[in-house]
């Protein structure tokens, strides 16, 4: 299965939903980054979370997402926009998990509990959005449900899994998220809120090969879901070697020399995909010649 999202409403327009497959676009941040067990997951959550959140805004609207708790895997940073374009990567890709008192790995204590969560929303105006609320979970899901609540007044549930195969690729990843309309009338929200207590984890669902259109149908009841779009997503990087050739070009011709003189060459590596740029010498000659100043 591609990976792919899809957008509903349901319950008469009361409530708005999100679900997702990222299974490829997970496996691909894996490879590039090297990413143990541990670190696959909680980016792979991140990432889930964050393409789903793009895909709440419009045309060239884009978000990055930050967190730090203050555990072993340091930050975790990911860029996603309203096309289903996500990158990102961790600060520590070998990061380990201690095994907890219900035999599973603790990816709260590896995430960490003391520090924040930020959205950085660019939606085209002079000045970002931006929101932030404090990490008191560790567990993804839960933080990136207190931050739409506490940051954007949005009442959501939010659910998003990886699994890893015993050779270290994905099996499977995925995610959703719910939200609650003002207008949503209490008996919808019991009704919701019964059938997320009773259904199985996100995780057990997406080992079973469920669509994002099945989750949604059972979260909300088949006969209550009203698919809007579905949108590919995909791992998708914005470095270029353009990019990286403005970026040594604005250090300056002293610090252009420099490398020449020093190394007789340079190297640029892109943190979000882990791609690698060679510039030889005549290659920081040219742009040397450039005219920087």
């Amino acid at each position: 299965m591609k990976d792919y999202l899809v957008k509903a409403i349901a319950h008469n327009k009361q409530v708005r939903a999100y679900a997702a497959i990222t299974t490829e676009t997970i496996e691909e941040a894996r490879q590039r980054h090297n990413l143990q067990v541990v670190s696959s997951v909680v980016l792979g959550r991140s990432m889930t979370a964050g393409v789903i959140l793009g895909a709440m805004l419009k045309g060239e609207e884009k978000l990055t997402i930050k967190m730090n708790g203050g555990g072993p895997i340091g930050t975790i940073l990911v860029d996603a926009n309203a096309k289903g374009e996500v990158r990102g990567y961790v600060s520590n890709p070998q990061a380990y998990a201690e095994v907890n008192q219900q035999g599973l790995l603790d990816f709260k204590s590896v995430v960490g509990t003391n520090g924040t969560l930020s959205v950085t929303k660019d939606i085209g105006l002079n000045h970002p959005f931006i929101g932030q609320v404090p990490i008191t979970s560790g567990e993804i899901g839960e933080d990136f449900a207190s931050y739409l609540f506490h940051s954007e007044q949005v009442p959501s549930s939010v659910g998003v899994g990886v699994l890893v195969n015993p050779d270290s690729t994905i099996q499977a990843a995925g995610g959703f998220i719910i939200q609650l309309m003002p207008n949503t009338e209490e008996e919808t929200i019991r009704l919701i809120e019964e059938r997320l207590k009773t259904m199985p984890s996100i995780s057990s669902r997406l080992k079973q090969g469920i669509t994002p259109e099945q989750i949604l149908k059972q979260l909300l009841g088949e006969e209550n879901v009203s698919i809007l779009e579905t949108m590919p997503i995909e791992f998708q990087c914005e470095c270029s070697r353009d990019r990286i050739s403005n970026a040594i070009f604005s250090l300056g011709s002293e610090e252009i020399q420099d490398m020449i003189n020093t190394d007789g060459q340079a190297e640029a590596q892109c943190h979000f995909c882990n791609e690698s740029y060679y510039y030889s010498k005549e290659d920081l000659e040219t742009l040397l010649k450039m005219g920087v100043s």
